[in-house]
């Protein structure tokens, strides 16, 4: 997982990076992997980036700020996608009395099912 240099939306006082994580897709395989995410919206839904890490403000992709650097095969291409770790980031940047986050690896579980998450 990155901290970006795009910025969230900000809601009242909190205010903060984006974070993403990311996974090597396959350029054959890239379309399979936005559609089958986008499904998805209120989950991390499609990727907000595909390509250049450098457009997101990332230097180094194989740095990540949290978590592993992930391997690379050839013709793979990064694919991006909002991550739940930007809660902790908008938590540093708007340094709120208190709040309540999950940590990175420790996601939210829940009894929905897929089905009830799909947009389509």
């Amino acid at each position: 997982m990155w901290k970006t240099s795009t910025p969230c939306r900000p809601a009242g006082v909190f205010h903060g990076p984006m974070v993403v994580s990311m996974r090597p897709i396959p350029s054959t395989q890239l379309s399979k992997a936005v559609t089958a995410s986008a499904r998805f919206p209120n989950a991390h839904g499609a990727p907000v980036h595909i390509g250049d890490p450098a457009a997101l403000g990332i230097k180094d992709i194989s740095k990540p700020d949290w978590g592993d650097a992930q391997p690379f095969r050839a013709g793979d291409v990064p694919v991006f996608w909002a991550c739940g770790v930007t809660p902790q980031a908008v938590a540093l940047a708007s340094k709120p009395p208190f709040m309540l986050t999950h940590s990175p690896g420790h996601m939210f579980i829940t009894d929905l099912p897929n089905s009830a998450l799909a947009a389509f």
